[in-house]
């Protein structure tokens, strides 16, 4: 079992001025898939990395994406170093990233914001960690980066599975389950006839479970599916020439859909029934994913060649940050929580990711991301 423990750090924290993009082509030509699509039985990653003109990964000397202090402006979310403090945020992801500690030691040093403790262990919570994966590091960095700074005051626990197979997966998720309030996944595949039998492996009493809703529009995917998690969908972020928010729309890429498989928990069924009968509704939320509107992630593992500061997107990024806005709350969210009238909402009413953003529910932005 490894731990990192850092003192507090002074940064200057640079607001910059980031515009987002509204079409999928002008998105998918400027980022790229981090990990491959997965074989059956497995899942893939859905960072999205953005690229250079040359359609290589753009890895600079200093942070170029969305810093901690702006997107925590854009949503009101709390400002607190102790925000998140005595809750364990756990992180799911395969494959090891061999550098994961010093990142986080980087990422924590550049924006100011100290942390208690990162601690990393593999899927039955053992110190032997698996193989290296490139794609897979870099997604690793931006879930726990990013769960950290949205919740500072939080202990982050990270469980890499020894594959990206679905049985390693769970296995991960078992232990995380067991070691955390608050379980973060950003990644998924295809929904599949037998998926509710593994349904059980995102139930735990007093644990909230985030999965991001994918990164290809219409269908549902799985895990985001199950009705036991909350699925966290995509948004775009465009500011205006003072760095101030110009406007937040559903993400054209962003993942969503009727499940062909699940049913609606009860307390989605009132808004989601108009939109698909019985069957679960996915995203039940959202928040910024756009590549375009990426956030700044720090990774000294080598991927493609490059290393150092990456402006990463895709709903990978907006899952972590939900399970640690929750986190900040200290209460169990799940899909009556979303569902109720504890969180407010920004609705997002336009954009479309093969559904419409809508006024209230829909299949693009779900209800919406969480402000103040």
């Amino acid at each position: 079992m490894r731990y990192l423990v850092l003192t507090a750090a002074v940064a200057v924290v640079a607001f910059a001025v980031f515009g987002g993009t509204g079409g999928a082509a002008n998105v998918n030509a400027n980022a790229a898939a981090v990990c491959p699509a997965a074989a059956v039985g497995s899942s893939h990653c859905h960072a999205l990395v953005v690229t250079d003109a040359h359609g290589n990964p753009d890895a600079q000397t200093s942070p170029y994406g969305l810093s901690p202090a702006q997107i925590k402006g854009t949503y009101s979310f709390p400002t607190s170093l102790t925000a998140g403090a005595g809750t364990t945020i756990a992180i799911v992801d395969a494959y090891n990233d061999p550098t994961v500690l010093s990142d986080f030691n980087t990422f924590s040093q550049q924006y100011g914001i100290p942390c208690s403790c990162l601690t990393v262990v593999n899927q039955s919570g053992g110190s032997k960690l698996p193989r290296t994966n490139s794609g897979w590091a870099l997604e690793i960095s931006l879930d726990v980066q990013w769960a950290h700074a949205i919740a500072p005051g939080a202990h982050i626990l990270l469980v890499e599975a020894s594959s990206n197979s679905n049985a390693n997966l769970y296995a991960a998720e078992d232990y995380a389950k067991t070691h955390a309030q608050y379980v973060s996944n950003s990644w998924g595949g295809s929904e599949s006839s037998g998926e509710t039998s593994t349904d059980s492996h995102f139930s735990q009493s007093g644990v909230s479970f985030f999965v991001s809703a994918g990164d290809a529009g219409l269908p549902a995917e799985y895990p985001s599916s199950s009705p036991n998690v909350i699925s966290v969908g995509g948004t775009t972020l465009t500011f205006s020439s003072n760095g101030s928010l110009a406007s937040e729309t559903g993400w054209s890429s962003g993942g969503g859909g009727c499940s062909s498989y699940e049913t609606a928990t009860s307390a989605q069924a009132p808004v989601s029934q108009g939109l698909c009968g019985t069957k679960r509704a996915t995203p039940d939320v959202s928040l910024d994913a756009d590549p375009a509107s990426g956030v700044s992630v720090y990774d000294s593992t080598s991927y493609q060649g490059q290393r150092g500061w990456f402006k990463v997107g895709g709903t990978s990024a907006s899952s972590p940050m939900w399970a640690a806005r929750s986190a900040d709350s200290g209460a169990v969210v799940n899909a009556s929580t979303v569902y109720g009238s504890s969180i407010t909402y920004r609705d997002i009413t336009s954009g479309n990711n093969g559904a419409p953003c809508l006024v209230g529910f829909d299949l693009c932005s779900g209800r919406g991301s969480w402000v103040g």
